[in-house]
């Protein structure tokens, strides 16, 4: 990797070098192979950070990746420690890096090495909609380039590190997911990213509980913009009341992404095609053309669009554009459609917020035959919670969806709206967790149903989506 030599890296995070009995001193000039956090990844040549957390310590690990070749370990204990809590011998150590704090070494290794990559960096944040748009705008990309991309969820002050470590010499631009949940990180986020095409996604009502207003959650994310290199762009999804408020960046003007025609990048003439996608023209710059978009809702429309915007600026042409969004494929937990034996299922099940809920719904609401929502509690959402939970209940029964199911203590709210508002037709259900929902859904299903599942990451709904597929 690019200048992260031994010597080199312990400069950038401070910490102290030292070459154990099992390390060649000619190691000091080596550059490392990767940077992992899981001692189950590390390749041979590589880094691994030893961290104590809450429920296992990495430092009992050590003596593994050491036998698993890695070059260097950065930790916060010396080996004698090590060997008499973990019986790691200390004549199997080679070198290390003793620091006071792993994870900020962390960061200030994948900040030093940021500022060796001359590859364009592209930072996604918003409060809806990240990961699609990431995969939109990779899948695009990879038309012309070699493109890295954040994997699952890494995309906090942990997570965006560890994926900045991971791009190599053969990767020619990296797009690069960053979440927040409080002033303050973004900015942590952006220094480490030095990201040169910022695109926002929206501000909705994630992390109301310490943002506070959605002004507040604007002010947060916009802090993307403190690091971002003197010659960047910003792209924004313009139909947003907040980001369409965003002057100039810098310098340059922000470029606007949508529906409407008054912005420079927009799709029209939209035919929708259920639970398959949409059909749409595509306008950029100017320039025009047809698009067949695989996964379904409008806000996928909008991704695509955010995707041609990016691309845009990086050079790509309309075909290119077209062929990587044709190409774009769901991840599982947001809005992945699966076509089981008995079922047809929507795991959108990673995380959830109010407006996040209702897309969920209107997706839902596209499909034929019967529509069943399994929703859970929404988290985060401040002192308004119990009003939102209320408004997705009554936004479900509102769009008929045929069998509401409710989970969650917050989601008794949700239920109770939705049976207030529910016609004579439909079924709507409350059970206060998981474990008992699940033990009566297979008995309220009937074949070919289509099913939501929906909630917010901490409700573990992913076991409901386990458990529904299992037949497939």
């Amino acid at each position: 990797m690019r200048g992260l030599t031994l010597s080199a890296i312990a400069k950038a995070c401070g910490g102290q070098l030292v070459l154990g009995p099992a390390c060649d001193p000619e190691a000091v000039k080596q550059e490392i192979t990767c940077a992992v956090l899981d001692s189950r990844k590390v390749e041979k040549g590589g880094l691994f950070f030893a961290n104590e957390g809450a429920q296992v310590d990495g430092h009992k690990f050590i003596g593994q990746v050491y036998e698993r070749g890695a070059l260097l370990v950065v930790c916060e204990k010396n080996p004698e420690t090590v060997e008499k809590e973990h019986g790691v011998l200390a004549s199997s150590w080679g070198a290390y890096i003793l620091v006071d704090n792993t994870l900020q070494a962390l960061k200030d290794i994948a900040t030093f090495y940021r500022e060796q990559l001359t590859i364009p960096v592209v930072g996604i944040t918003g409060s809806v909609g990240k990961t699609s748009t990431k995969e939109f705008i990779a899948s695009v990309l990879a038309q012309k380039y070699e493109v890295l991309k954040t994997e699952g969820n890494f995309n906090n002050e942990v997570g965006l590190p560890l994926t900045l470590l991971r791009i190599q010499d053969h990767h020619q631009v990296a797009v690069v997911e960053m979440g927040i949940s409080d002033f303050g990180e973004m900015h942590r986020l952006s220094q480490m990213a030095k990201p040169d095409i910022c695109v926002l996604t929206n501000i909705g009502q994630c992390h109301l509980e310490n943002l506070g207003t959605r002004d507040g959650i604007l002010k947060a994310k916009t802090e993307i913009f403190d690091f971002m290199a003197e010659d960047g762009y910003v792209c924004a999804y313009g139909e947003d009341d907040k980001l369409s408020t965003l002057g100039k960046v810098k310098g340059r003007e922000v470029t606007f992404f949508g529906m409407s025609n008054e912005f420079p990048v927009y799709a029209d003439q939209i035919e929708n095609k259920g639970l398959f996608g949409s059909e749409a023209i595509l306008h950029v710059m100017g320039q025009m053309i047809e698009v067949q978009i695989p996964l379904p809702g409008q806000h996928m429309v909008v991704n695509a669009t955010a995707a041609a915007a990016v691309a845009n600026l990086l050079g790509l042409d309309m075909e290119q554009i077209a062929q990587g969004i044709e190409s774009v494929q769901a991840v599982g937990g947001r809005s992945h459609i699966m076509a089981l034996k008995d079922y047809t299922l929507i795991d959108d099940c990673y995380n959830a917020n109010p407006v996040s809920m209702c897309a969920a719904i209107d997706l839902l609401k596209m499909a034929n035959g019967r529509k069943v929502a399994v929703l859970g509690d929404m988290f985060e959402l401040g002192t308004d919670s119990d009003q939102m939970h209320a408004r997705v209940g009554a936004y479900a029964s509102e769009q008929s969806v045929d069998v509401i199911i409710c989970v969650g203590e917050n989601s008794k709210h949700m239920y109770d709206a939705a049976a207030l508002a529910k016609t004579e037709n439909q079924q709507v259900q409350y059970f206060a967790t998981r474990d008992e929902m699940m033990a009566k859904l297979p008995a309220m299903l009937v074949k070919g149903d289509t099913i939501l599942v929906k909630a917010s990451h901490g409700m573990g709904f992913d076991q409901v989506v386990g458990g529904l597929s299992k037949g497939k």
